[in-house]
């Protein structure tokens, strides 16, 4: 595509005139096969969380602007506090088979004339890390900002340090853009950040790599995957 350019001689960006701004995201519930998530309140979901959070030894909360909570009213307080926010919009993942809510995310710094939007504050209990229905979850957050809301690009960011969310966000096909250096300061310490992001371009692909990746036939009797998801993203590219 041969590069665009002004009555100067200057290069500039791709024509959106006309482009609407996007709606913002109402909180609707967003229902799939394994996981379903609706929006967080403290008397459906917060003593269901803490229970399910308790497995953990602590090293979820490190990365977090929020937590360790030592005790439910502690977090029940934390959520009483966040769930009439809009901006954060939280969620809670309810796991269908269990039938209990097992972590929460949010859609987050929403830019509705830009078309942007971010996921953040993805607290998994270790019962859903590294489930399908984790990876389901995602998949329906994804699938409500470009389908339903028409975003064009969405953001994931993390402390530059925490490995673990930088291999998640590339496994699920966020595209690495940088380091934003002494980005933060959170929990008294100096926070690097890491940006990745997925275009509405991307989404195509991707959207048909969950799908194929999800499908009960890829997964063998014990429940292992038989392709990996990052496999089908780039066969799908």
């Amino acid at each position: 595509m041969s590069q665009r350019t002004n009555t100067f001689g200057q290069p500039i960006g791709p024509d959106v005139a006309g482009w609407p701004p996007c709606p913002r995201p109402s909180g609707k519930i967003l229902d799939g096969r394994l996981t379903r998530l609706e929006p967080l309140r403290a008397d459906a979901h917060a003593d269901q969380l803490f229970a399910a959070n308790s497995q953990d030894d602590g090293r979820m909360w490190t990365y977090m602007a929020q937590g360790p909570f030592d005790n439910l009213a502690g977090y029940r307080a934390w959520v009483e506090s966040v769930e009439a926010s809009t901006d954060p919009l939280f969620y809670a993942i309810v796991n269908k088979q269990a039938g209990q809510a097992q972590g929460v995310a949010t859609l987050m710094r929403i830019a509705p004339e830009h078309g942007v939007i971010e996921t953040g504050n993805i607290a998994y209990a270790p019962v859903l890390q590294g489930t399908p229905a984790a990876t389901e979850a995602m998949a329906l957050l994804m699938a409500h900002v470009f389908d339903d809301l028409g975003y064009r690009r969405y953001e994931w960011k993390c402390d530059a340090l925490n490995a673990p969310s930088r291999r998640a966000a590339l496994r699920l096909g966020f595209t690495f853009e940088g380091i934003f250096r002494q980005h933060m300061v959170y929990k008294g310490r100096a926070r690097d950040t890491a940006w990745f992001a997925i275009l509405n371009t991307d989404w195509p692909r991707l959207k048909a790599a969950y799908a194929a990746w999800l499908a009960p036939d890829n997964f063998d009797g014990d429940g292992r995957q038989v392709l990996r998801l990052s496999e089908m993203a780039a066969d799908a590219s």
